[in-house]
């Protein structure tokens, strides 16, 4: 047993130690202070302490893998770290840079899961190419001074107690080991470390030993227990290096006949594999004197779960819940993904943005596409937005998808900039106001208006015409969905702000001839939801349950619609109403047409990133599965328990939503690249 004597050995071994602690300590932080969890979920949630244990698997193998090359330099024949200090310092190097970049990606996913309640992936490197404007809002909404303190004092103190065990092991008098005892020690070693990089020791299959994978923590089907097993930076790791393929064209054939049949193409041809197909002007068509202006506004980080006509107890949206009961209102809307740029471009194209590592508003082949707007012939087309619409590059999708915009950012603006995102959202609904007013006579107009102030940091402006900030104990606004005070105040202002555009609109003389669209471009991060059925919660609903209200009431009964309705379907719902005729190659649908598979389907993105996990979900049911296909489950959505997989109870639903899944996902990822305008 002399090999035990080892000063390399004893170093190493002790470092792995102190990372491993030093990671299972990070991963207790996220569980206490991000996960949403209460540390009591250890015992009364029984997939919790499993989950964790995964985690720590993973903790281990990442430790493992930070201190592989500073084994090598420690058991170089000659120059290693025991003979060298060339050698020591270039090991003390490695592990100062390495620690704190290890830190500082765990400082990010923190924050990133903060707000969108996913751990970091490949999509994070989006927002490197907006560094200016992601720079502006980490700095107003973090205390990046303390944080980058933090960080360093962190980094420091592992580093220091690395330097400790490097004197206390490496420094002391060696102790003879013979050649055997040092050789079967060295195997004992290998193999140790070789399941500790595998992460499991039971059932492993020598001839084909598998590894433990990011995946193995999705086991209990909840994505937020699922997020307590991932470390970040093997996570993020394995999003970075596996390769994307645009689309997979064979399985948009082998999904062709149910998709077509879907979208009510006119003349279907797999070969082609073509979607187009064209909407004559309809019966139901607004009767007028002139065509109705259309006004879509995206409410930002806007949910269902913190909106009193969908059953939030604080009613902090007065305004919203009076015009529901005046307007169209939808009970199961749906955004396909999570992201102000993935609602942006799904609004505007009628395709859900389903690229797996970045936004499509990115890929330059792609942002010039095909959009129902151009149909508004006769229409003065605007693009209005508080900041910089080069955020996430959403201003090449607007520009070169839009014939004749006008659009209209922070540099246009005479209202003072508030915060990174501009000018308050009262200011631009102002100033929107004094361009909408000035319309010729008979001219209608498409106004898209996007909101940024229930955003982090939160901002609420000196001049808000007599808005006031409520002072509601934290436990009560988290217990009602919202995670922090600023937050719940942000939506307040923000209903605030509908209330009085609802008011310049008729000062301004425009509001009883246009179509007013009010939609949320996503969920935030929330708290709790009891008020929400669970399903929203457990499966991850609610980032993509938003708000959506039709608001015409000089054109429009009030209606409540039950139906799932996606965000793409606006635009063709829109001309429907307005009489128009359009020809689509996208997925969007007229709601006012009847659903040729039966009760309509909305697909989803549940999780994104390289593998995503995707669903279509109706009024009732959500089927969901990994983005190959993999592992399908259905689950009623009003079920006390909706982790339970109901496709046994509901076999003809399952196999209807089954093909409707995968085709709708795979024909979105086609679609991309098929409605590119290239006139």
């Amino acid at each position: 047993m002399g090999w035990l004597h080892s000063r390399r050995l004893h170093y190493w071994v002790g470092a792995v130690a102190i990372l491993f602690v030093t990671l299972a300590a990070l991963r207790w932080l996220f569980f206490i202070g991000f996960s949403g969890f209460a540390a009591s979920a250890v015992s009364e949630v029984k997939a919790v302490p499993e989950t964790l244990g995964i985690g720590l698997r993973f903790d281990l193998r990442l430790a493992i893998l930070l201190m592989l090359p500073v084994a090598l330099l420690a058991w170089l024949p000659v120059w290693n770290l025991t003979r060298s200090r060339v050698v020591r310092w270039l090991a003390r190097l490695y592990l100062a840079l390495g620690l704190g970049a290890v830190m500082l990606i765990y400082i990010v996913d923190f924050g990133h899961y903060a707000y969108l309640g996913v751990r970091i992936n490949a999509t994070v490197l989006r927002f490197l190419e907006d560094a200016q404007i992601s720079t502006d809002m980490v700095w107003q909404t973090y205390p990046v001074v303390w944080i980058s303190l933090g960080w360093a004092a962190v980094t420091a103190l592992i580093f220091w107690l690395l330097l400790r065990l490097e004197r206390v092991t490496l420094d002391r008098p060696a102790k003879p080991i013979s050649r055997l005892s040092l050789t079967w020690g060295s195997a004992l070693m290998v193999v140790a470390i070789f399941l500790g990089v595998l992460g499991r020791v039971e059932n492993i299959n020598l001839e084909n030993p598998v590894p433990l994978r990011w995946s193995d923590a999705f086991f209990s089907g909840d994505n937020q227990i699922s997020a307590l097993g991932l470390n970040p930076v093997i996570f993020l790791y394995d999003t970075l290096r596996v390769p994307s393929k645009p689309y997979d064209r064979e399985q948009v054939a082998a999904h062709y006949e149910v998709v077509s049949h879907y979208l009510g193409v006119d003349q279907p041809d797999i070969k082609s594999l073509n979607f187009s197909r064209v909407q004559p002007p309809q019966p139901y068509a607004i009767a007028g004197k002139q065509q109705p202006n259309v006004v879509f506004i995206m409410l930002e980080s806007l949910g269902t779960s913190a909106v009193g006509a969908y059953g939030n107890p604080l009613n902090p949206t007065p305004n919203i819940d009076r015009l529901a009961k005046e307007s169209w209102f939808f009970k199961n809307f749906y955004v396909p993904g999570t992201g102000t740029a993935k609602t942006v471009w799904a609004s505007i194209s009628g395709v859900p943005d389903v690229s797996r590592q970045e936004t499509a508003t990115r890929n330059p082949l792609i942002t010039r596409q095909h959009s129902l707007i151009n149909a508004m012939q006769g229409y003065d087309k605007y693009y209005m937005i508080g900041g910089n619409s080069g955020w996430a590059n959403m201003n090449a999708l607007i520009r070169q998808s839009i014939d004749d915009i006008q659009l209209l950012e922070e540099r246009h603006w005479k209202s003072p900039i508030v915060d990174v995102w501009g000018v308050s959202d009262l200011d631009l609904f102002k100033e929107s106001d004094k361009i909408l007013r000035r319309q010729a006579e008979g001219k209608p107009f498409f106004a898209y208006i996007q909101t940024a102030g229930n955003h982090r940091p939160f901002t609420i402006p000196n001049e808000n015409d007599g808005f006031e900030v409520l002072n509601v104990p934290l436990e009560t606004v988290q217990n009602a969905g919202s995670r922090s005070v600023a937050q719940y105040n942000a939506v307040r202002l923000l209903d605030f702000n509908i209330g009085r555009l609802m008011e310049i609109a008729q000062e301004g003389g425009w509001y009883e001839n246009t179509i007013f669209v009010m939609f949320g471009d996503h969920n935030t991060r929330i708290s709790q939801i009891p008020h929400m059925p669970p399903a929203f919660e457990k499966l991850g609903l609610e980032s993509n349950h938003v708000p959506l209200l039709i608001h015409a009431p000089k054109l429009l009964e009030p209606r409540v619609i039950e139906e799932a309705v996606g965000l793409v379907d606006l635009l063709p719902s829109v001309l429907g109403m307005a009489g128009i005729e359009f020809r689509n190659g996208a997925m969007g649908r007229d709601i006012q047409q009847p659903a040729t598979e039966g009760e309509r389907v909305v697909p989803l993105v549940l999780r994104e990133g390289t593998f995503p996990l995707i669903g279509g979900v109706t009024k009732e049911f959500l089927l969901q599965m990994h983005h190959d296909g993999s592992q399908p489950s259905l689950h009623d959505i009003a079920s006390q328990e909706p982790l339970e997989n109901v496709a046994d109870q509901h076999p003809e639903e399952f196999r209807r939503l089954l093909a409707l899944t995968r085709g709708l996902h795979e024909t979105s990822r086609l679609m991309l690249y098929q409605n590119v305008n290239t006139d």
